[in-house]
């Protein structure tokens, strides 16, 4: 098993008091914010980059410098995009509550969002985040299957809630897996030996066996689709299918956590589990369906909801209210309208192809995976495919964000760079982006 990180954030792009060159009035903001907001939260970079506006794929610091956002996903549309800016606003200032008063707004978008899924998949309920969508998940499971065990893969992050961070290992040590909770290894086919589908459902086999073993009856496989917090795996289309008869047939549920992937950010389909072909009991969304608003939510088979419907009520303040209708439907639209999955697919594939043609020039970047506008390019040592370098990768990430490109790394060795720009990501961008990965692969 993966050795856990012993400190939430401890990737090495963090800032660490100390180190960078804040200006002064930085410092001071610095200071501001640990006094004020505690010990808990975390800053990128080695120097820290003091935003205040967005456009497009572009963000602003406070002296004017143009920073090229390759990892924002929040924000998949682009940075405040004028027609999701006008339709929140518009619907601000008409009225604002919450799902207990009938209201059409909330059901056209039930409606529209509904068509891009299987028939099979024909109820949704909201929240609005997708931590609260997967806790959501998890109490549903629970009620649906008796079961109280859950699989997840070994560096998952799938959220913050008590019941969703003891599902997360990606955490770290700090943040205890829950006594129900099992880890899988990340399907990476430089470490699982032979078929990748076949040895990811071996590990789901041996989960479920365990479980059983000590009295505990599985409830759900929960697996990001295109495992962002393991390293981005994306491939072979249709690999996830075995693993996910493994569940069913132990009784329990797979759920599709599609808050990074979804929303045509793959290119090939609408949600990364299309590519696999297969239709989840449940499929947990947020990040990018609001662009920026908080709103997620929770797609479902209608029998999963039976139990859990039949002696339970749900209610959320602000899930699903007339504002995050609106604000949802706009990016859905521009989604639709602007051909956005399609240009993932085409400018994602561009994006790979030169990121593989610098990996000829540079042993330091090694196997590069995708799928759309979700890559993730591995930094090793020496052209070593599994050497990770972790420290290289850090120097890489920091490089960038002095030259004008915003990035993070991921995976359990903290070496590989999760590149995830808005879905209007454009050629023009690629080439701005490469060019400063190979200054900062050459220095």
């Amino acid at each position: 098993m993966t050795d856990r990180p012993t400190l939430p954030g401890a990737m090495p792009n963090a800032y660490q008091p100390g180190k960078g060159n804040l200006p002064p009035g930085d410092q001071a903001l610095v200071a501001r914010r640990q006094r004020l907001l505690g010990p808990a939260y975390r800053l990128f970079y080695e120097t820290p980059v003091h935003l205040v506006r967005g456009e497009g794929v572009w963000l602003y610091d406070k002296d004017g410098k143009a920073y090229l956002d390759t990892y924002n996903n929040v924000a998949s549309v682009g940075h405040c995009h004028p027609r999701v800016v006008e339709a929140t606003a518009r619907q601000s200032a008409i009225f604002a509550s919450h799902t207990r008063y009938l209201h059409d707004g909330i059901l056209e978008y039930a409606e529209r969002l509904l068509a891009h899924f299987p028939p099979a998949l024909s109820h949704v309920m909201f929240t609005c985040t997708g931590s609260e969508a997967n806790d959501l998940a998890f109490r549903i499971a629970r009620a649906q299957t008796g079961g109280t065990g859950f699989i997840v893969t070994e560096n998952a992050y799938h959220g913050v809630t008590h019941a969703i961070a003891g599902m997360s290992p990606s955490l770290g040590a700090g943040v205890p897996l829950g006594e129900h909770v099992r880890t899988v290894p990340a399907p990476d086919p430089l470490r699982l030996a032979g078929d990748v589908g076949a040895a990811f459902a071996a590990g789901v086999q041996a989960a479920v066996d365990d479980l059983l073993r000590h009295g505990i009856r599985p409830a759900a496989l929960i697996v990001d689709t295109v495992f962002s917090s393991d390293g981005v795996f994306a491939d072979p289309p249709g690999f996830l299918a075995p693993a996910v008869g493994v569940i069913r047939r132990a009784g329990g549920l797979f759920i599709a956590d599609e808050v990074q992937p979804g929303f045509g950010r793959t290119g090939q389909a609408m949600w990364g589990f299309q590519r696999h072909g297969l239709t989840p009991d449940m499929v947990s969304l947020g990040k990018p369906m609001g662009n920026g608003y908080p709103v997620a939510g929770l797609v479902m088979r209608p029998e999963v909801i039976e139990s859990f419907g039949s002696k339970a009520r749900y209610f959320n303040t602000f899930g699903g209210n007339a504002v995050a209708a609106a604000t949802a439907m706009a990016v859905l639209q521009v989604v639709e309208d602007e051909g956005l999955m399609q240009n993932a697919a085409t400018v994602g594939a561009l994006f790979r192809a030169g990121l593989e043609d610098l990996a000829t020039r540079h042993d330091a970047l090694g196997p590069i995976r995708s799928a759309g506008l979700f890559l993730g390019a591995e930094i090793v040592a020496g052209g070593d495919p599994l050497a990770a370098d972790a420290a290289a990768c850090g120097r890489i990430v920091n490089h960038l964000r002095d030259n004008g490109v915003l990035i993070s790394a991921t995976g359990p060795r903290a070496n590989v760079l999760k590149i995830r720009p808005p879905l209007v990501f454009s050629a023009e961008n690629v080439a701005f982006f490469l060019d400063r990965l190979e200054a900062a692969l050459k220095a």
